[in-house]
């Protein structure tokens, strides 16, 4: 079994959809180690995309292998965060809603002006289009399973706030 960059586990996918009949199987299944992005503040690892919202279940293209960066638009996207022991991500703004899942490990979520929350294990993160960055201040990884989906950008003053995405190809 390969570690992922991070150290921590492979991730384990399983993949369902249908037969001839209608009746449900299991498509696909593999055990994937997450990678280090180029920042070299977290590994990643995509797990699904849809190019929609809501998604078409009767596309029977792989998620995994449809091209997306931070978030896709128009669609939702799935991917493990793996944060590095006192790393930390860019600040950072996406036109989406991101739902953000800590598996393993905690990790601190600062806003503007610098106000700051710890998340722990099995801690839940909505996070709805602000400015925010992700940093690990403990000495082992975090574990994070991000799903994004597009949402129109926040109106402030009726005037939509910018994107800022930083890269991680």
């Amino acid at each position: 079994m390969q570690l992922s960059d991070s150290g921590l586990p492979p991730v384990q996918r399983v993949v369902t959809g249908h037969d001839e009949n209608g009746r449900a199987v299991f498509k696909s299944e593999d055990v994937t180690p997450t990678r280090m992005i180029p920042s070299g503040d977290a590994s990643f690892l995509l797990i699904w995309t849809t190019p929609t919202v809501p998604a078409d279940n009767n596309d029977e293209t792989d998620g995994r292998h449809r091209e997306a960066g931070l978030t896709l638009e128009g669609g939702s996207v799935i991917r493990v965060v793996d944060m590095l022991p006192g790393k930390e991500s860019p600040m950072h703004r996406t036109n989406s809603i991101d739902y953000g899942i800590v598996l393993e490990g905690e990790v601190e979520l600062e806003l503007d002006e610098g106000a700051k929350r710890t998340i722990g294990q099995g801690g839940i993160i909505i996070q709805r289009g602000t400015n925010h960055m992700w940093r690990n201040t403990t000495d082992r990884p975090c574990r994070i399973a991000f799903v994004l989906i597009e949402a129109p950008a926040y109106l402030h003053n009726g005037q939509p706030l910018p994107e800022d995405r930083p890269e991680h190809k």
